[in-house]
Parts: structure tokens; C-alpha cells; sequence
């Protein structure tokens, strides 16, 4: 079976990442005991890793470059802003556990879309946060095996993504 749209593949890989300045460094690491599963041709994950494993088959390895503007884009700045204490408090207390500097806080913006921000400085000022993606600005070098590929189940496809290994998971 090969990798193509509608099959469940998985895959094992190191990812290093690059930011121009300071070479190569891994990021992270998926093992073929634990792979990393995605439904092929949903966006799942990036278009040139897609690209990368398209026609290849259980077994088979990949290698792949994807320069910052194909990848997470650049580091934007404007991502960068200060948000009042008072908006994290629940049920009137402030949530000191959450307001704690390299927590990731998923939120929403003003029109509903949802958003991670990490937590870069809690101060007089506001709790600050970063909105870029974790790995905007860098380079990323894939290097993997694709561990296995089956068919996706009609409501992964239906949902566009993986219900687990098997293809049954409740959400």
C-alpha cells in the first residue's frame, strides 16, 4: 500500500531545525515504538512532508529539507503582545499555576479561532505571550521511516484526522 490520500500513515523521525545561526539542532525525536500518526491529504501536517513520503510504501525512508517559508513561516514580532492579569483570573481568583513563564495556553482570538500562546514574562505590565509557532523562523530537516500505512476509517476521513492507531478513538 502506498502513501497516498485517505490512508493513515505512520511514521518515525528525528527533526532537527535550523536558525541560521547556531547549525543544526534535533528538536525532536518519534520512535517506531511510538510513531506519529497522520491522515495523508487533510493538512495535517506540512505540505512538502506530504510531499516528501507521497508514493512510498511501509518501510521505506525519507528525507526532507523545508525551509522556514514553506515550514512555520518567519518570527513575526506582532505575535508578541501583553495581555492584563485580569484576564486569567477564574472565578475571581487569579490562576497563578497557569501564569508561570514556558506554559502554553491555548486560547481564542476575537473571532473565535483558536490560538497557543506561550507564557514569556509575567510582570506589572501584563502577562506576556508569544503567538508565533514553536518553529517559526527555523529550517526544518526531517530524516524518517515510514513504520505503516492503512486504510483510513470513514469518519477519520470524514473528520479529517487519525482516531488513534487503529482508527477507533472517542472524543
Amino acid at each position: 500500500m502506498k502513501a497516498e490520500k485517505d490512508k493513515v500513515i505512520a511514521v518515525a523521525y528525528t527533526l532537527r531545525v535550523d536558525d541560521g545561526e547556531s547549525g543544526q539542532e534535533l528538536f525532536e525525536s518519534v520512535t517506531e515504538e511510538s510513531p506519529f500518526y497522520f491522515l495523508m491529504g487533510y493538512q495535517n501536517v506540512l505540505p512538502k512532508f506530504e510531499q516528501a513520503i507521497e508514493g512510498k510504501i511501509a518501510g521505506e525512508s525519507f528525507s526532507v529539507a523545508i525551509d522556514f517559508e514553506n515550514g512555520y513561516g518567519d518570527y513575526d514580532e506582532n505575535k508578541k503582545v501583553i495581555i492584563p492579569k485580569a484576564n486569567f483570573k477564574e472565578d475571581g481568583k487569579k490562576n497563578k499555576d497557569l501564569l508561570k513563564v514556558g506554559n502554553v495556553i491555548p486560547m481564542q482570538d476575537d473571532k473565535g479561532n483558536q490560538m497557543r500562546g506561550e507564557v514569556t514574562k509575567v510582570d506589572y505590565r501584563g502577562v506576556h505571550m508569544d503567538f508565533n509557532p514553536p518553529l517559526a523562523g527555523f529550517d526544518l530537516f526531517f530524516e524518517g521511516k515510514i513504520i505503516s500505512i492503512r486504510e483510513a476509517q470513514p469518519v477519520e476521513i470524514e473528520h479529517g484526522h487519525v482516531h488513534g492507531p487503529d482508527g477507533h478513538h472517542h472524543h
